[in-house]
């Protein structure tokens, strides 16, 4: 029987007691996600059972692999009342009736459990001689209640597992939908203390356009390129979790017993952890010190004047500690979302790395050879190549406004206007710039470079097989140009011609990553992925 999309086995109600009760169930798979054919995936394993527990949003402390293990051994030990609810939630198919029934079932089957286990006690302490008179018998006097609790139990997720809950749990419109909401918030801000447009005169005369909305960094970066990565992140986790990486394991189930997604995600904690204290204190904290907060105190520096530094040259606009509040809540949400966006990366690095194991395990199994379905992998490789493509897009939009400010154009979209016009026209007045320190060119490039080799892991790790190789080819070819046209931003006059052809380029690949080959969705079809 099928409810909501998973496989729902009713209570028996046989007086099984819990050992008796959960070995059936685990065996048919009761809870598990009906498979894209319509058949069970197959029968439950701790690693699996244990990580759809974890996953339940309710459930904050997650259940550990080592109480999970003991309900699958032959053991007296039963279940603590904590997990009877999670449980029955698996069971139950996430329906409140079907969720009460087991509630109800696995409660009596622990009853009985626990008494059969106690009558066996009695008889075992009939047979065998009490303890010395004088000796104290330790032993918790709620040992009966506890079961399963004797084994730790997590007391909290890690900032590897939080932040995988982010793009995993809930609905995958939250974070696209809270990072556009910051990146509003910020806007409707610049309105308020006056410096979302801003004009000022430069010593050489030229009159700048430093406006917060006229930023692309602090705009289109926040609300649409940084979303749009998220939901192809999301996108693609969902697909791994929830299809893909089931469709492969249940090739076997020995070496399902192997692995566990919670565990690859946990295995990359200290990445996590070097990213958040990279993102957090050095491009955060420490950039808007230093880009920021001391121009504003000490009244100038050597970086370029912008929306964050406009107080120095317009003191009637806005003053210095409003300026230097709302730039801290700026740079604070700025920083939050690119350990995000490097967050993200290590999630595809995640996937592409647990597809290459689970492959190389299955291997021995199918003669050496590769998994059959390469449809899978060109679904992995297209979601890879659209968060890289917008990864180099964001890192082309930071280099962008960082050259403008330093550059003799009115605003950014005249700058380019003009530098486009310098190639047609050869009297054409050429651009000048000024020495600027530019410590946005350093962060964009390591968006860009970290955005390529995540590409380009999974173009080594994929074998995406002969059928797709010219699409992964016109992908490879895509992601160069985009990177090539990060690299030429500003590098001479006419470069805006280039950066329109590639940013054309890459958001047709969007669209269709394989560049119209028919044959490839033909393929996809017919084996019915959806």
């Amino acid at each position: 029987m099928e409810k909501n999309g998973k496989i729902f086995v009713a209570p028996p109600k046989d007086g099984s007691d819990f050992k008796e009760l959960f070995k059936q169930l685990a065996a048919v798979g009761a809870g598990r996600p009906v498979g894209i054919d319509g058949f069970p995936q197959g029968p439950w394993t701790p690693e699996l059972l244990a990580e759809a527990i974890t996953q339940i949003d309710s459930n904050r402390a997650g259940v550990d692999l080592r109480t999970v293990q003991l309900w699958f051994q032959e053991n007296d030990k039963g279940i603590s009342p904590s997990n009877i609810n999670w449980l029955a939630r698996i069971f139950g198919c996430d329906d409140r009736e079907a969720t009460s029934e087991w509630l109800l079932e696995i409660s009596a089957a622990q009853a009985r459990l626990t008494a059969k286990r106690r009558g066996l006690k009695k008889a075992t302490s009939a047979a065998d001689p009490g303890p010395v008179t004088g000796q104290i018998q330790m032993q918790p006097a709620d040992a009966e209640g506890q079961d399963d609790e004797r084994v730790p139990q997590k007391k909290g997720l890690s900032l590897a597992q939080r932040t995988e809950a982010l793009f995993g749990s809930g609905s995958p419109l939250n974070l696209p939908a809270s990072t556009f909401a910051g990146a509003s918030a910020l806007g409707f801000l610049s309105y308020i203390v006056g410096i979302h447009s801003v004009t000022y005169s430069r010593p050489d005369g030229v009159v700048k356009q430093v406006g917060f909305l006229w930023a692309p960094n602090w705009t289109f970066l926040f609300m649409i390129l940084l979303p749009l990565f998220f939901s192809f992140v999301t996108e693609l986790l969902l697909l791994w979790k929830q299809d893909a990486r089931y469709r492969l394991l249940a090739q076997t189930n020995r070496f399902e017993r192997k692995v566990s997604w919670a565990r690859n995600v946990q295995a990359y904690s200290y990445s996590y952890a070097a990213v958040f204290v990279i993102c957090v204190i050095f491009a955060g904290v420490f950039q808007w010190i230093g880009v920021c907060l001391i121009p504003l105190l000490q009244g100038g520096g050597d970086y370029a004047t912008s929306w964050g530094t406009v107080a120095n040259v317009q003191p009637d606009l806005i003053s210095v500690p409003v300026e230097i509040v709302f730039t801290g809540l700026a740079y604070l949400y700025m920083c939050l979302c690119f350990y995000l966006f490097f967050a993200g990366l290590i999630l595809l690095h995640t996937i592409i790395h647990d597809f290459w194991r689970i492959e190389e395990g299955l291997m021995p199994l199918l003669g050496g050879e590769h998994h059959p379905d390469c449809v899978v992998r060109i679904r992995v490789m297209r979601g890879i190549f659209r968060c890289t493509i917008v990864g180099i897009l964001v890192a082309i939009c930071m280099k962008v406004q960082s050259s403008y400010l330093s550059s003799d154009g009115a605003d950014i979209v005249t700058w380019i206007v003009h530098d486009l016009f310098s190639v047609v026209y050869r009297d054409h007045h050429a651009a000048n710039t000024f020495g600027y320190r530019m410590p946005t060119h350093y962060s964009s490039l390591l968006v860009a470079i970290s955005a390529c080799v995540v590409f380009l892991y999974g173009s080594i790790r994929l074998n995406v097989g002969a059928r797709f190789r010219e699409a992964l080819w016109k992908m490879s070819a895509v992601v160069g140009l985009l990177f090539a046209t990060y690299l030429l931003i500003d590098a001479f006059d006419g470069f805006s011609i280039i950066l329109i052809a590639g940013v054309l380029v890459a958001t047709y690949g969007l669209f269709d990553p394989e560049f119209g080959l028919p044959r490839s969705r033909k393929s996809e079809s017919n084996q019915g992925v959806s």
